[in-house]
């Protein structure tokens, strides 16, 4: 079926090309304006676990490794393997540069803002809508793809990078429908329809969200074009087969992805109707910031749920009339029943019974936002005819300037994680993270404020307790460092590094018993933990088990043989049970891995005099007090190196050196005052 010739200004739009070319241009370039400064945004939130720790992105050439994604966690890119390539691709051409990567996703929401434009403008032609908006229909899909585009809701699914994902299934969705719209128009359709499947199908592997595309291009059929859910698919029944096919695709992903958010599971924290009942008010959310997009929040803290009963049926009796609403249309007004399955099919996977693991994420509204903006310029349409056009311009270069500035929150880590603890000052997750960024820029202050903050509204916070175990374990607050890590174990059994900060701590407190079965633990899940052979190592020999202590040592440097510190313990056991051999060699290699382990030096100065090989065990004193010049041990013992050696005046120098620095060491005198009677019978 072609498009009909219009008459007057749409004559005028449709005969030259170059007006769809500014029209494109002008998308693109507004998407530059408001995007410019989101540049050089770092990573936040998932982008740290998707991309920064992603090792499956790393190289290129191991495609299959690309496409399945990490084998563990539950992360924005497991079951998304379009995601994870492009991903790739970007680490491929410039690491972890942040520049480019937003780059790709400004070009990836350029493009889905051009594709609405052509499935708004062709809609709008179509018999049913043509004698209404038909005239109108270049600067009215112009408008709504341009507030679509530039509306500050969109922030999150385009300046935060992993939420990629959004984008890509966004833009082919839109592709989906609008090649299946050409191809309705063609003398030779399945040229179309084979990139509507081909874009189906890659949209399953983006999101999957996508899983209502099938049924939104038939029900497109039966309200633009066949009129009837029969006749569409008695003329395109193997093209809707072909679509449902793609299902397989998302089945086959969703089993092999594991554990994850977003693909929805019964385990996710939520039981199923306290989920479902939220989602009413979070629709409702949803709509209000479309219209008043305040405030914008990055995150709203994971499984918040609405347990005010008064809400919960004020939200939810105003959700089933929309939905009402949108069933009558079906029958009665089919366009606007077309709207509203749009917005409610493509909510559906996130705002449903399917508990995920967090209850609201603004990006999700990225493509459902159409729906509404199409109304809504239609309606304004309505209301003012060719009039309106000046208010929906005016209307897209506020959402850009709120775009910028939204985009300003993003700039800096601490900014965005600060701007969410003031819009959400109830959400735990926020403050763990800002709390964490304050933790690695050492501002221990900043820090134990937030994660205090953060367990004392969630107290079941398994990494908020752990956070603040580490810093008060810094501030030497050892004993209340461990309570919190203990909490974090109870709450988490497999909290890792919990295990492992506990056991420090205990070792600490001189609970070696303690730390031993800490460190065990650790290892009956990680076995191959070399740093946690050697803490073990550390402790046994705090119980005096110097055997089992050094078969740690040995282990944990056969898993790592740079790990300097366990040949440096193993060089000291060796040397207690009188190994002079293996010590040395200990110490040495200690050296060659850590030259500036003035502990090593210190230990291979004094195995060197009990060699009596002293002039090497005076170099090595000497490379210590380079160092550390007020280390006590090395001064002394140097002094009397020199003594053995005759160098009486060198000798006596470092005892009155030794003696600044702690007057009234008995032996140092008795020592010095040696020195001085060898000097003075040398004299005579």
């Amino acid at each position: 079926m072609s498009s009909p010739v219009l008459p007057g200004r749409a004559r005028w739009f449709d005969a030259p090309c170059w007006p769809s070319l500014l029209a494109g241009g002008s998308i693109v370039l507004a998407v530059m304006a408001a995007y410019f400064n989101s540049l050089s945004v770092p990573f936040i939130f998932d982008d740290g676990a998707s991309i920064v720790q992603n090792p499956t992105i790393r190289n290129l050439s191991h495609l299959g490794t690309v496409l399945s994604g990490p084998p563990w966690g539950s992360l924005t890119v497991n079951g998304r393997p379009l995601l994870n390539l492009s991903l790739a691709l970007n680490y491929a051409f410039g690491g972890l540069g942040v520049g480019g990567y937003h780059v790709v996703n400004l070009v990836i929401h350029a493009l889905t803002g051009l594709t609405l434009f052509g499935v708004v403008r062709r809609t709008l032609r179509q018999p049913r809508l043509v004698a209404r908006f038909g005239e109108d229909s270049f600067p009215l899909a112009l408008c709504a793809a341009l507030l679509w585009t530039l509306h500050p809701l969109q922030t999150e699914a385009v300046t935060y990078v992993v939420q990629r994902a959004e984008s890509q299934m966004g833009l082919l969705y839109l592709l989906t429908i609008y090649v299946f719209i050409r191809g309705a128009a063609s003398s030779r359709p399945w040229r179309w329809y084979a990139f509507s499947l081909l874009f189906c199908g890659l949209g399953m592997m983006a999101k999957e969200v996508m899983v209502s595309a099938p049924l939104i291009v038939l029900l497109y059929d039966r309200t633009f074009i066949a009129g009837s859910f029969a006749r569409a698919w008695r003329e395109r029944g193997r093209l809707y087969a072909g679509l449902g096919g793609t299902w397989l695709v998302l089945g086959w992903l969703m089993l092999g992805s594991g554990s994850r958010g977003e693909a929805g599971a019964f385990d996710a924290g939520t039981n199923w109707h306290d989920y479902a009942l939220t989602q009413s008010g979070v629709i409702l959310h949803y709509l209000r910031l479309t219209l008043w997009p305040f405030p914008l929040v990055l995150d709203y803290g994971g499984a918040v749920v609405e347990h005010d009963m008064m809400r919960i049926v004020a939200s939810g009796l105003v959700v089933l009339a929309l939905v009402s609403a949108t069933v009558i249309g079906l029958r009665f007004r089919p366009v606007l029943g077309f709207l509203g399955c749009w917005f409610f099919a493509i909510l559906a996977p996130t705002s449903s019974i399917i508990p995920l693991q967090d209850t609201i994420f603004e990006h999700r509204m990225y493509l459902s936002l159409a729906a509404v903006i199409v109304l809504l310029v239609a309606e304004i349409y309505r209301w003012t005819g060719n009039r309106g056009f000046g208010l929906l311009l005016a209307l897209a270069v506020a959402c850009g300037l709120l775009t910028a500035s939204r985009n300003e929150d993003y700039r800096s880590e601490q900014g965005i994680w600060a701007d969410t603890v003031k819009k959400q000052p109830r959400n735990p997750r926020a403050y763990n993270n800002l709390g964490s960024l304050w933790l690695g820029h050492d501002n221990l202050v900043e820090a134990e404020r937030c994660f205090k903050k953060a367990v004392e509204l969630q107290p079941a916070y398994a990494s908020a307790n752990y956070n603040l175990g580490i810093v008060l374990s810094r501030t030497g607050r050892d004993a209340d460092a461990l309570a919190h890590f203990l909490t974090a174990i109870r709450i988490e059994d497999g909290f890792v590094d919990a295990h492992i900060n506990a056991g420090n701590v205990l070792l600490k407190l001189g609970r070696a018993a303690d730390a031993v079965r800490e460190y065990e633990n650790v290892l009956r899940r990680q076995p191959e933990a070399s740093d946690v052979h050697y803490d073990l190592g550390l402790a046994l020999a705090q119980l005096n088990r110097p055997d089992d202590a050094m078969r740690e040592y040995e282990t944990a440097i056969r898993l790592d043989p740079e790990r300097w510190e366990a040949q440096l313990s193993l060089a000291a056991a060796k040397l207690r049970q009188g190994d002079l051999v293996s010590a040395e060699h200990g110490y040495r290699e200690t050296i060659r891995l850590q030259p500036g382990s003035t502990k090593a030096h210190l230990g291979l100065a004094d195995l060197l005099i009990g060699l009596n090989r002293v002039p090497d065990a005076i170099e090595e004193y000497r490379k210590v007090l380079r160092v550390e010049p007020d280390n006590l041990h090395a001064r002394f013992y140097l002094g009397n190196a020199l003594l053995i050696t005759g160098s009486v005046d060198e000798a006596i120098a470092q005892y009155e050196q030794f003696l600044r620095l702690q007057p009234d060491d008995p032996d140092v005198r008795g020592n010095l005052q040696q020195a001085r009677a060898m000097k003075q019978s040398s004299r005579r």
